[in-house]
C-alpha cells in the first residue's frame, strides 16, 4: 500500500479530512526547504505538495510565480528537489510527499531516470500540471512502476468524458481546481464545488482534494465539509515571501498558520 493511500484510508476511517499544504522547493532558499517541510508536518499536514520551480509556471498566479523565481535564482533544480525529499525522509518516513510541477524539467531528464530517482528519494506521487490525459497511458505506468502515484488536476470545466478518462489513469487522489483561473484567486463558490465533486465521484473512488482559493481556517472548513482533502498553497507561499529575509521565523509561522487550519478541519 502506498503512503498516500494509507494516509487517506486512515483519515477516512477516523472521519477526518486531509490537510495538504504546498510550498515551492528552494523558496526562499534551498537550505530552508526541509525545515519548512517538517514545520508543515508539525502544523498538521497529512500530505505535503512540494513545487518544483519552473521558469514558466503557466497555471500559477503571481505569488507562486515569484516563489519559482526566488528558487531559480538560487539554482534550485529537479535533482536538488529530490535530494531535499531524501533528506526529509531521514527523519520522516510516514508523511507522503507529492511533487507538483511541469513536464519540461522531467522530460529533459528522462521519465524513467526521474521516476527511478524520485522513488529512491522517497517521493510518493507526482502531479504534472501540463501532462495531458492523452499522454498519460505512456507516462503514468513509468511512474507507477517506480511506486509513484500519478495525480491529475480536474477543473470546473472538465466534461464527464474527461473526468472519466482522468479517473482511469489517476492514482493516489484527484486534485480539483475549485476556480477558473490561476492559483491564488480569491472567489470560492462552495455550492459549485459541492456539485462538481458529486459529479467527479460518479467516476472514481479516489479521494478528491480541493485547492485554489483556500486562504484561512474559515475557507478551509467550508471546503472540508464537501471534499476529502483541502490544499493550501498561495497563503503559505505569501507568508514565505513576506518573511523571506528572516527565514529563521518561517518554520514557526508556517506551523502556526497551518495549525489554525488543521484545528478548523478537525471540528467538522
Amino acid at each position: 500500500m502506498s503512503r498516500i493511500k494509507g494516509v487517506f484510508d486512515s483519515l477516512r476511517a477516523g472521519g477526518r479530512k486531509a490537510l495538504v499544504p504546498y510550498i515551492t522547493a528552494g523558496d526562499p532558499h534551498p537550505k530552508h526547504t526541509v525545515a519548512l517541510m517538517h514545520a508543515l508536518v508539525k502544523g498538521g499536514a497529512d500530505v505535503i505538495e512540494v513545487g518544483v520551480p519552473f521558469s514558466d509556471p503557466m497555471a500559477d498566479g503571481p505569488v507562486i510565480q515569484l516563489a519559482c523565481e526566488r528558487a531559480l535564482v538560487h539554482g534550485t533544480s529537479l535533482w536538488q528537489v529530490l535530494e531535499m525529499v531524501a533528506e526529509f525522509r531521514t527523519t520522516n518516513n510516514t508523511t507522503p510527499v507529492v511533487l507538483m510541477g511541469y513536464l519540461n524539467p522531467i522530460e529533459a531528464r528522462g521519465f524513467e531516470a526521474f521516476a527511478k530517482r524520485a522513488g529512491q528519494a522517497g517521493v510518493d506521487g507526482v502531479l504534472v500540471v501540463d501532462l495531458a490525459v492523452e499522454e498519460a497511458p505512456e507516462i503514468a505506468p513509468i511512474f507507477r512502476a517506480a511506486g509513484l502515484d500519478c495525480i491529475f488536476l480536474l477543473a470546473p470545466t472538465s466534461s464527464a468524458a474527461r473526468i472519466a478518462a482522468i479517473a482511469e489513469q489517476a492514482s493516489g487522489y484527484l486534485y480539483y481546481v475549485s476556480l477558473k483561473g490561476v492559483t491564488g484567486a480569491a472567489t470560492l463558490d462552495i455550492g459549485s464545488v459541492e456539485a462538481k465533486l458529486a459529479e467527479i465521484r460518479q467516476h472514481t473512488k479516489l479521494p478528491v482534494a480541493v485547492g485554489f482559493g483556500i486562504r484561512d481556517a474559515e475557507s478551509a472548513a467550508k471546503v472540508g465539509r464537501v471534499a476529502d482533502a483541502v490544499v493550501v498553497g498561495s497563503a503559505l507561499v505569501s507568508q514565505i515571501e513576506k518573511h523571506q529575509n528572516e527565514p529563521a521565523v518561517l518554520p514557526g509561522l508556517l506551523t502556526q498558520q497551518l495549525g489554525a487550519i488543521r484545528a478548523a478541519l478537525d471540528k467538522l
